[in-house]
């Protein structure tokens, strides 16, 4: 009995800590970014665009948005050929924890350290598109991905949409390993974590981007 008891803790623990690796996405070596001068520039229009963010534990998730700082889409017609997102690791906002219950604040200055993204050394991140492939409605953009002066490309599946003088882009969701980027607070790759008390090592990320010309 008790050995059936301990095989059925063991087996709950193990489901609870599993990592769900839907939607990751590879991370390389950084790729050279193509330039172009026959091309569209559109300027990012920060307060209509943002980068959402989701992080997982073993007993749930906190989930959120970050501001953009600035950045730009290049075009040539209606097609996508490059552009750069500025992230402002300042602006982190948690959006599942009430504004007014101190535990959010303590999250987002906790996040704010040097145990996650050490926003004092390193305040801005950043995705400038090195490449573009279309499928379909939807395009594959490649891009090296800059989080703490570790940068890696990574492929993402987007929609783009051109008219009016606006462009918008829309990321689906993708998980990127944190640790690839120098986040290793209560990583489960680390051995001296309990299970119970680690972060996963892959969060979410989606951007959704507005720009004019």
């Amino acid at each position: 009995m008790k050995k059936l008891i301990l095989t059925l803790i063991v087996a709950v623990s193990v489901i609870a800590c599993k990592v769900d690796s839907k939607n990751k996405v590879e991370a390389t070596d950084a790729k050279e970014v193509k330039t172009t001068t026959e091309k569209t520039t559109y300027t990012v229009i920060t307060d209509k665009s943002t980068l959402t963010w989701k992080g997982f534990k073993p007993t749930g998730s906190h989930n959120g948005t970050i501001a953009l700082l600035d950045g730009k889409i290049d075009m040539q017609g209606n097609d996508l050929i490059g552009g750069k997102f500025k992230v402002d690791m300042n602006a982190i906002v948690n959006l599942d924890i009430p504004a007014d219950d101190p535990y959010n604040a303590k999250l987002v200055g906790h996040l704010k350290s040097a145990d996650f993204f050490d926003v004092t050394q390193f305040p801005r991140a950043l995705f400038e598109i090195t490449n573009v492939v279309k499928e379909g409605d939807k395009v594959k953009v490649s891009g090296n991905l800059t989080i703490k002066d570790h940068i890696k490309n990574i492929t993402i599946p987007a929609v783009i949409n051109a008219a009016n003088g606006f462009v918008t882009f829309r990321s689906e969701p993708f998980k990127i390993d944190r640790t690839e980027f120098g986040i290793q607070y209560k990583s489960t790759k680390l051995v001296d974590v309990i299970k119970e008390k680690s972060i996963d090592d892959l969060f979410e990320m989606s951007f959704a981007i507005m720009a004019k010309k």
